[in-house]
């Protein structure tokens, strides 16, 4: 069982579809990219080059993670 499919089990799901956890595993990365980009340019405005746990959590506050 892949890790996508225990996290869809763990929340409910009695059965999961291998097109159901390829597009968890799509939509998860295209959040892990925004996150990231949005990480970065916190890192840049630091002026710093390392990318810091407190970039990630700028990143993914509140109305970051809701505009696409």
């Amino acid at each position: 069982m892949s890790p996508l499919e225990r996290v869809m089990r763990k929340g409910g799901a009695e059965r999961v579809a291998a097109s159901a956890i390829d597009e968890m595993r799509s939509a998860m990365l295209e959040i892990a990219e925004r996150i990231a980009m949005d990480a970065i340019a916190a890192c840049k405005h630091a002026k710093r080059t390392t990318v810091k746990r407190e970039d990630i959590a700028l990143a993914t506050r509140g109305d970051r993670m809701e505009r696409k």
